[in-house]
């Protein structure tokens, strides 16, 4: 029915709040944890952590290798003993490796990366630089494996935040214009490209005239800096259904990755703070500053904040975050906002039938048929959903829930038939 390209986009429903005033922002820094936990997502599916143990002594910015045979690490962000390697599942069945470091009170920095950054070698440096706060896959844009990942041409810095409430890019943007700048130069060396294209809302335009890269702006309007919506609205190409914008060699990074790069070298060692979004229950907002691999238990302390009985607990934002059911869950490098929600606040999600009133469909910027997509997942048939419904038009925006009269959770539905529909192709291609 629907064997088509992505295409049809519509004009985004939802306004972003002014969240980030003229004068400074304020950003409160969460005090250390005594321990930090990190988590590293295990794609290869190795069993055993081969190279790192409980006991071994570890140091701030050391690269920890994990398994024999692999170039998979991850970068400690604090100095002390690692306590326990276990294995933790994460949303939608997500395999990753968990690290717990009781830390020291003193930081000691390992000088590998700074050594690696005097010698002026960018392949020696990137090494360390697989992900960046803001952006937990840099290795894909960096293409550090050019065998799995293609080269990228174009470069898309994104000033826009990724959800409604967040507020991290346009912190950013309002306090660490220099790094930024040299986040910019350093990217265009190691991507070996000028054709570099900052993204932000018309309010915030002026401040980048002197980053010297060309700046764009987008309507402050939900969901315009999701990559397709930008790459439609913004850059005049079509992302087919089922493809990245990475397939037409074009890379998407957050303003906060870039300035984190402009740091790395600035002050030769590997950015470990992440800025946080925290979305209180009266809906206020409060800018944060904590570790990488921070239990969210710690900022919700500091920040005086209670979970009660009944309240929900999400990582992200009201659009795209998805609740969790641990404190102890950590800050990971793309943990962008943590939001707290009262019991009364929570609007359930039914197991009521559609009732076909159209309203997902007439929100929904990829023009799916999501109220029939919805029904054919709902019975197992992942193939028709794929060939013949849209299900890989679709850009996970969750406006189709947020409008749904019958309080269906459609966006958890289409999610939960991508990963199914996956699942079932890799049993198919395991049994050929």
């Amino acid at each position: 029915m629907i064997k088509r390209p992505f295409f049809g986009l519509i004009q985004a429903r939802l306004k972003y709040p002014a969240l980030i005033p003229d004068q400074p922002v304020a950003i409160k820094d969460i005090d250390l944890s005594s321990k930090i936990v990190l988590l590293y997502e295990n794609k290869t599916g190795q069993q055993n952590v081969s190279r790192l143990k409980a006991g071994d002594k570890v140091k701030t910015g050391q690269r920890l290798e994990l398994f024999e045979n692999t170039s998979d690490y991850i970068i400690s962000t604090a100095t002390g003993e690692v306590k326990e390697i276990s294995k933790h599942t994460g949303y939608f069945g997500r395999n990753y490796i968990s690290i717990t470091i009781a830390r020291n009170p003193e930081d000691q920095w390992d000088e590998n990366f700074k050594t690696a950054g005097q010698a002026g070698n960018y392949e020696d440096v990137i090494k360390f630089l697989g992900a960046l706060p803001g952006e937990a896959g840099l290795s894909t844009l960096l293409s550090l494996n050019p065998a799995e990942h293609p080269p990228i041409n174009k470069i898309v810095i994104k000033g826009i935040d990724n959800d409604l409430l967040v507020a991290n890019n346009q912190t950013i943007l309002r306090t660490q214009l220099d790094d930024l700048k040299n986040g910019i130069d350093i990217l265009s060396e190691i991507m070996h490209t000028t054709d570099i294209i900052f993204v932000v809302p018309p309010a915030l335009k002026t401040q980048l005239s002197e980053l010297g890269v060309t700046v764009k702006t987008v309507k402050p309007k939900y969901p315009n800096h999701f990559p397709h919506m930008i790459m439609k609205n913004v850059l005049r190409e079509i992302v087919p259904a089922g493809k990245s914008p990475g397939d037409s060699k074009t890379g998407f990074i957050n303003a906060e990755a870039v300035a984190a790069l402009g740091m790395a070298f600035r002050d030769r060692e590997i950015p470990i703070y992440k800025i946080l979004t925290v979305i209180k229950k009266d809906s206020s907002v409060v800018m944060v500053r904590a570790r990488v691999g921070t239990p969210v238990k710690d900022i919700l302390d500091t920040l005086g904040i209670e979970l009660n009985h009944g309240d929900r607990l999400v990582l992200g934002g009201p659009m795209t975050g998805h609740a969790v059911y641990s404190e102890d869950l950590p800050v990971m490098y793309d943990t962008d906002a943590i939001m707290v929600q009262g019991k009364k606040q929570i609007i359930l999600s039914t197991d009521t039938q559609c009732i076909n009133c159209g309203e997902c469909i007439r929100a929904c910027p990829a023009k799916v048929p999501v109220n029939m997509l919805v029904r054919v997942l709902e019975n197992g048939l992942y193939d028709d959903a794929a060939d013949e419904y849209g299900l890989f038009s679709c850009i996970e925006c969750g406006l189709c829930a947020y409008v749904c009269s019958a309080r269906i959770p459609v966006l958890h539905f289409i999610m939960l038939g991508k990963h199914e529909y996956a699942l079932l192709k890799n049993a198919e291609e395991s049994n050929a």
